[in-house]
């Protein structure tokens, strides 16, 4: 009986790991393609096979170089600009925003937390028309500051994994910075952010990769200024019918470089991530 249950339960263990490895040899396929043909020397499109013949970093030298067509360097600086400024503004309001919903209680607290969990519920992209009219009124379309404001006017709204982190921060930390005599703006900047590293490099990961990998709200507001796209909307020109024949494997290696500084991060600070997420998740 015990034979038997063991069999059973190592038959059950080697079906579900080769069934996780098929899984991640479907996932990561495409990766190793991108990889790989960025690299790749010979024809200009698409290719039936997997590992290229020739290797070279003619792509990535005519990626950053030939910007007579298609200017790479300057869509990587726009969306480096914007994903900076973004970033710091959503990062603050997001950290703000969370520390007076978990330590202050005024009357407008509750309906003001209810009201932002129920338009955190509808997608950003029904309201995309409307934004860009408001733009438009403002004489705003078309440039950085309005992708700046669009991302970080409505971050606020993600206060909830932040406020859950905070609230278990124990608040007798509070009030012994109270009896010394320090302000809630004290506390906030000097006691509470420097214990919440965790969240706050959470916070800082989400702000960054929001505006740096975006599409469908920068290709509105921009049109066809094409000296102010980003890197999302340029990598997608790349592969229009203009241009697919020759900057296919151009393309590829965009796609490398635009995922370098985001792996770099989440690599550096996954650590803290997690201990965000999970610390964040205990108390709301």
């Amino acid at each position: 009986m015990i034979k038997s249950y063991k069999f059973r339960r190592v038959l059950a263990n080697t079906l579900i790991y080769i069934l996780l490895a098929v899984l991640g040899l479907i996932w990561i396929s495409p990766l190793v393609y991108l990889v790989l043909h960025s690299f790749r020397a010979e024809g200009l499109a698409t290719v039936s096979y997997l590992i290229p013949h020739e290797f070279s970093f003619q792509n990535y030298i005519d990626l950053f170089t030939d910007t007579a067509s298609l200017n790479f360097p300057r869509w990587f600086l726009n969306t480096f600009i914007v994903a900076i400024f973004s970033c710091i503004i959503s990062t603050l309001a997001v950290l703000m925003v969370s520390y007076s919903f978990s330590r202050l209680r005024f009357k407008a607290r509750r309906p003001l937390i209810n009201i932002g969990m129920i338009l955190g519920m509808f997608p950003g992209f029904m309201t995309m028309i409307a934004i860009y009219y408001l733009l438009k009124a403002m004489g705003l379309t078309q440039t950085l500051v309005a992708l700046v404001i669009c991302y970080s006017a409505g971050a606020g709204l993600g206060y909830q994994i932040s406020k859950g982190f905070f609230d278990t921060i124990p608040r007798a930390l509070d009030e012994a910075a109270t009896i010394d005599g320090a302000t809630r703006n004290q506390i906030f900047w000097k006691i509470i952010l420097p214990m919440s590293k965790p969240i706050v490099v959470y916070t800082v990961l989400t702000a960054f990769i929001g505006p740096w990998t975006d599409f469908i709200l920068a290709k509105i507001i921009m049109g066809d200024k094409v000296d102010n796209y980003t890197v999302a909307i340029g990598l997608q020109k790349m592969v229009s019918m203009e241009f697919f024949t020759t900057h296919f494997k151009r393309f590829l290696a965009g796609s490398v470089i635009v995922a370098v500084p985001i792996t770099i991060l989440f690599l550096k600070l996954q650590t803290y991530y997690v201990e965000g997420v999970t610390a964040g998740g205990v108390k709301g």
